[in-house]
């Protein structure tokens, strides 16, 4: 029994001439093609001398063209060392498993992963004939492939997947960096509560500047800074927050009654917990309207923000702009956009700039306008534009928020025969293409997709595809060589 154990370790059969030694010559092909989507035998000068597939969908990709053919010729160039590899270890030790690409004809390749095994003809004749057999004996290597496309495209998803997590990732952590900032430099008190237990669980400077050392005390909460009869209310207000999502804000004193600050209250969730975020403003600040420090820090997010913003005139001349569009013009200061009309670099010159600007009249606001930017020197970006018109103030104005799109992540690559999925997708080409051009491509584009179907469907038998389609076999003729569908037939030929 211990032996029999240790026989099995090693992963082989015990007793394989028991059970294989009698094999004839059909049985043992069909093993071996069963065995691996493709199986090569090889001579000792490396040439392919007889190969089967277990998928013949592979004869597709021209493996059928192999016979006759060295195995380093059917292989990239990167791996013909490792198929002289392969055939120099077969009989060694150190035998192991190598991927090698094969080209296709369609400029892509085969990835497929080999095994070799020496193949060992068992001689039935002895004394010197056996002898003199053995000397003169060919060395024949069996090769068995397996397809590795699956995994390929397998790898591909989850590095694009891994490419798209990691650019949520460090989009978060931007994102949390700018609040942060926000947060930290804001000079309202801003308090945030664990909504279940009102604890305090974080304040900024303004907020340790107002309460004092005593917000710094675990124990702290809003009730030993605030007049009791404020925080009657407080409570009411955090009620109603609770209930309805929303409140008013309203006007609470301190302990010492000596100030009057309003309280605004929100209610956001993280890591599923609920929280109120509390800003206490000045009574006189709040009253007067005067938030310049807020003000000043939304200009400075929006100059610093990844997306580009335009602030131009009611006729579209560049009044300002942030870095991000200068980035993107590729303009080494602001005085170069201002007093510039921003079709420059918008789109299509004369074309996009009237289309905005007549939409923003009519509707005050335009979303995902679909267009492109050009640099000064040369450049092209593909852009989505979310515009809205200013007309109250002392200086009406048009605000253009402008989006990069060209490096959006997409699980499939395009197709260049796909169909607008929607009405909306075509107008986007208004303005941008003529009508008749838009009509002509769609007409063009379903008359191929027709054809190309109906041949699928018959079997690339041209005259039932034509009478599926109903039209003439002449017809259909020309439009094959129009669209440059396969080889066209003549009448003739398609009987």
């Amino acid at each position: 029994m211990a032996l029999g154990l240790q026989e099995r370790i090693d992963g082989r059969f015990a007793t394989p001439e028991l059970f294989l030694s009698d094999l004839d010559a059909g049985a043992a092909a069909r093993l071996i093609s069963a065995a691996a989507d493709i199986v090569l035998i090889v001579d000792d000068a490396g040439v392919i001398r007889d190969l089967a597939f277990g998928n013949n969908e592979l004869l597709t990709h021209g493996c059928g063209d192999w016979l006759g053919k060295t195995w380093a010729q059917t292989v990239t160039l990167e791996s013909q060392p490792k198929v002289e590899a392969m055939l120099r270890d077969a009989s060694g030790a150190d035998a192991r498993e190598r991927q090698v690409n094969h080209p296709c004809a369609d400029g892509t390749s085969l990835p497929i992963s080999y095994s070799v095994v020496p193949l060992k003809r068992a001689l039935k004749a002895g004394g010197k004939q056996a002898v003199k057999a053995a000397a003169t004996a060919k060395g024949y290597t069996v090769a068995f492939g397996r397809d590795l496309r699956s995994q390929a495209a397998l790898q591909q998803r989850l590095v694009a997947a891994q490419l798209s997590m990691e650019r949520d990732y460090w989009r978060l952590r931007h994102v949390e960096t700018r609040y942060r900032l926000l947060f930290q430099i804001a000079s309202e008190a801003v308090l945030i509560l664990d909504a279940t237990t009102d604890k305090l669980e974080e304040a900024n400077p303004a907020a340790h500047k107002l309460f004092g050392e005593a917000v710094q005390r675990s124990s702290w909460t809003l009730a030993n800074s605030l007049s009791s009869a404020s925080m009657t209310q407080v409570r009411q207000l955090l009620e109603r927050l609770r209930a309805n999502g929303r409140s008013d804000p309203l006007l609470v004193r301190l302990a010492d009654g000596a100030d009057e600050f309003v309280l605004s209250a929100s209610l956001f969730r993280q890591e599923n917990a609920p929280h109120f975020l509390i800003r206490l403003t000045p009574a006189g600040q709040a009253e007067q309207g005067t938030y310049g420090n807020a003000r000043q820090m939304l200009l400075s997010v929006m100059e610093s923000a990844p997306d580009a913003f335009v602030v131009t005139d009611l006729d579209g001349l560049i009044l300002t702009v942030n870095r991000a569009f200068l980035e993107m013009a590729q303009l080494a200061s602001e005085e170069l956009a201002r007093g510039q009309s921003l079709e420059k670099w918008l789109g299509r010159a004369g074309v996009d700039l009237r289309v905005l600007i007549s939409n923003l009249r009519q509707h005050s606001a335009v979303r995902l306008f679909a267009t492109s930017m050009r640099g000064e020197y040369g450049s092209t970006t593909d852009v989505e534009i979310s515009a809205v018109a200013v007309t109250a103030g002392d200086q009406p104005c048009l605000g253009f928020t402008v989006r990069d799109v060209a490096r959006r992540l997409t699980n499939e690559p395009a197709s260049g025969k796909e169909l607008p999925r929607s009405a909306s997708q075509m107008t986007e080409l208004v303005g941008r293409v003529p009508l008749r051009d838009i009509v002509r491509e769609t007409t063009d584009l379903i008359e191929q997709l027709c054809i190309e179907a109906a041949l699928e469907l018959t079997g690339d038998n041209r005259a039932s595809a034509a009478e599926m389609l109903g039209l003439s076999r002449q017809s259909l003729y020309v439009k094959l060589r129009r669209f440059g569908i396969g080889d066209t037939l003549t009448e003739g030929d398609a009987r």
